[in-house]
């Protein structure tokens, strides 16, 4: 009895690792390789527990999730021989497995490493094809984008999909940035000056201009006046006319004028008039 339970749990045991070694398990976020003899057989690529022949296939797991790879900051030259440095990461994912084990033993290190010398190599080139400037103002995605295009589909032949390039920082080296300021803030100071220069030539033609607009328009109205003062003059000197050309008329204005003489001459605190008898104005207070 002792040797036939000794037997069964020995049994037991031996099940329990053999169902053990005849399942797998995959996640939501991953890629299952099962190989035989070193070589991959198949590939699982959905979740769930899938069978597989104890001792003779063995697995191993890729992960399917977006990864991100950040490069070490390195040195590029620019078109106009300006070193720059780039500091820069990638994301990427696996697309196909088996060609990411077949080609790089299924090592994420071995892919990073692909990863790596790609972009730089493509970094490298874009910057070098663009003068420093021109790399300063492509900020914007416009480098992403290039450095994207020179890569191309070079990755896929180890199954992997570059999803984007992004640059952390693209800085000048520390001995270079004093003096690509200092020039940079003389081109602007040239800018701001030209622009000041333009303004100022354009208020000098616009005053010119309101000058000679407003000295016409005075002119005019100077012209305008004298004019009408003669109009007046020539009205004024009509009207006396009619009025002197009717006896009752002259002896009216005769009076009139008379009393307007009287009324200019009593200015001031003294209001005495001193007249000769003969004084026209005298006469019209005689009744005469």
């Amino acid at each position: 009895m002792k040797r036939k339970g000794i037997v069964a749990a020995a049994g037991f045991v031996l099940a329990v690792v053999l169902l053990g070694a005849s399942v797998t398990v995959t996640a939501q976020n991953e890629y299952k390789l099962v190989r035989q003899f070193g070589k991959v057989k198949r590939i699982i690529d959905q979740p769930g527990i899938r069978l597989k022949i104890p001792f003779l296939e063995t697995t191993a797991s890729l992960p399917k999730e977006t990864m991100l790879y950040d490069l070490s900051p390195s040195d590029v030259i620019t078109k106009d021989k300006k070193t720059m440095i780039s500091d820069s990461y990638v994301l990427w994912q696996i697309e196909d497995p088996l060609k990411f084990a077949q080609t790089l033993n299924s090592s994420l290190e071995n892919g990073e490493s692909r990863i790596n010398t790609a972009v730089y190599n493509a970094t490298k080139n874009v910057i070098s094809s663009m003068t420093q400037d021109e790399v300063i103002s492509s900020r914007n995605g416009e480098l992403s984008n290039r450095v994207m295009e020179s890569i191309g589909n070079n990755m896929k032949q180890y199954g992997i999909r570059l999803m984007l390039f992004e640059t952390k920082q693209l800085d000048l080296p520390d001995d270079n940035k004093s003096a690509v300021y200092e020039r940079m803030i003389s081109e602007r100071d040239n800018i701001a000056a030209t622009y000041t220069a333009e303004g100022n030539s354009e208020a000098k033609v616009i005053r010119n201009t309101t000058d000679k607009d407003v000295a016409i328009e005075i002119s005019e109205a100077q012209k305008q006046a004298e004019i009408l003062k003669a109009e007046g003059e020539q009205e004024y000197m009509k009207i006396l006319a009619e009025a002197y050309r009717d006896v009752d008329r002259q002896e009216f204005y005769s009076f009139v004028r008379s009393l307007d003489a009287l009324e200019k001459s009593m200015k001031g605190e003294d209001k005495t008039v001193v007249l000769s008898a003969d004084s026209p104005i005298a006469q019209i207070f005689a009744g005469e």
